[in-house]
C-alpha cells in the first residue's frame, strides 16, 4: 500500500503535467479561434503572399511568406554560428580547463542568458552593426555570386540586415546550447574516458571516440532548443532589422521583420478584432513552428538510455 505522501506527490505531479498540456492546448485553441475570422476575410494567400496591409478591416491583405523567410534566415544563421562555438566552449569547460577556471568561466557564459533582449538589440544596432559592415561588404563583394550573399532589399551600410540580426541571435542562444551541451558531456561514463586514454588515445581522440558520440543527441537537442529561442526573439530584432516593404532577395543582407517583431510593430492595430486576428494568425504559425522545433529536440533525445 502506498503511503499518503506518495499518493499526494503522485497526484500533484500528474496534475501538473496535465495542467501544462491543457494550458498549451488552450493557447493553441485560442490562437486558432481568434485567427479564423481574419483568415476568412483575407484577400490574399496567407501562406503564399508577402503582402501585409491590415490598415482597413474591410480589405485585409496579409501573408507571412516574407516574414517567414526573415524569421527562418536569422534563426538558421544564428544556429550555424552558435553551434560550433558552443561545442568548443562546452568541451573546453568539461575536459580542458582547470576546475578552478571552468566553474567561474561557466558562470560568465551562463550570465549571457540574463542580459535583457533590449540590451542585445541596442548593442547590436549601435555597436555591432557598424563593426560588421566591412565584413558584410567583403562577403557581398567576394561571394555575391552565391544568392545568400548577394545584395538584399536594404543597404548593407545601414547594418539593419538579417546578417547582423543572425550574429546577435547567435550570442543570445550561445548560453543555452553551451549549458545543455556541457551537462551532457559531463555525464560521459568515466570508464569510457579512462579506457580510451589507457589504450593510448590522445585527448582529442578520446573526445572524438567517447565524449562526442555519447553527447551527440544531447548536443543536437540543445541546438534545437536554441533554435526555438531564436525563432521567438522579438525586441532585439525589432530594434535591429531595417523596416522595408520591398520584396526580399533571399539574401542575408535583406531587411524586413520576423513574425515576432512584426507582431510587436503592429500593436497599435489591435483595437479591431479582424486586424488583430491577422497578427494572431501569424502568431499561430510561430507557435506551431516553435512547437515543432522543440518536439524535434525531444524526439532526438527520446529512446537514448543515457539521457533517461
Amino acid at each position: 500500500m502506498r503511503r499518503p505522501g506518495d499518493r499526494l506527490f503522485r497526484g500533484a505531479a500528474v496534475g501538473s503535467g496535465v495542467f501544462i498540456v491543457a494550458l498549451i492546448s488552450a493557447i493553441g485553441l485560442f490562437l486558432l479561434l481568434q485567427a479564423i475570422p481574419s483568415l476568412r476575410a483575407n484577400q490574399v494567400g496567407f501562406l503564399t503572399s508577402g503582402v501585409w496591409n491590415t490598415t482597413s478591416a474591410t480589405d485585409l491583405q496579409f501573408g507571412i511568406l516574407y516574414l517567414l523567410w526573415v524569421t527562418v534566415a536569422t534563426s538558421v544563421l544564428a544556429l550555424a554560428l552558435a553551434m560550433p562555438i558552443s561545442l568548443g566552449i562546452a568541451l573546453f569547460l568539461t575536459h580542458y580547463a582547470p576546475r578552478r577556471l571552468a566553474r567561474p568561466f561557466a558562470y560568465v557564459v551562463d550570465l549571457l542568458a540574463a542580459v535583457p533582449s533590449i540590451i542585445f538589440g541596442l548593442w547590436g544596432i549601435k555597436v555591432l552593426a557598424p563593426t560588421l559592415v566591412p565584413v558584410a561588404e567583403w562577403l557581398n563583394h567576394n561571394l555575391g555570386f552565391i544568392p545568400l550573399f548577394a545584395e538584399g532589399n536594404v543597404t548593407i551600410a545601414g547594418g539593419g540586415t538579417v546578417f547582423t540580426a543572425g550574429v546577435v541571435l547567435a550570442v543570445m542562444i550561445l548560453p543555452i546550447i553551451t549549458a545543455v551541451s556541457r551537462e551532457v558531456f559531463e555525464r560521459t561514463p568515466r570508464e569510457h574516458i579512462e579506457g580510451a586514454l589507457a589504450l593510448g588515445a590522445t585527448k582529442w581522440e578520446m573526445l572524438r571516440t567517447t565524449v562526442l558520440p555519447f553527447g551527440k543527441a544531447g548536443y543536437v537537442s540543445a541546438a534545437m532548443l536554441g533554435l526555438g529561442r531564436a525563432l521567438g526573439e522579438t525586441v532585439a530584432l525589432y530594434l535591429i532589422l531595417s523596416a522595408t516593404t520591398a520584396v526580399p532577395e533571399l539574401s542575408f543582407f535583406d531587411g524586413g521583420a520576423t513574425i515576432a517583431s512584426k507582431i510587436a510593430l503592429g500593436a497599435a492595430e489591435f483595437n479591431n478584432p479582424l486586424t488583430a486576428g491577422a497578427y494572431i494568425a501569424a502568431g499561430l504559425v510561430l507557435f506551431l513552428l516553435t512547437f515543432v522545433v522543440n518536439a524535434l529536440a525531444r524526439a532526438v533525445v527520446a529512446g537514448k538510455k543515457e539521457y533517461a
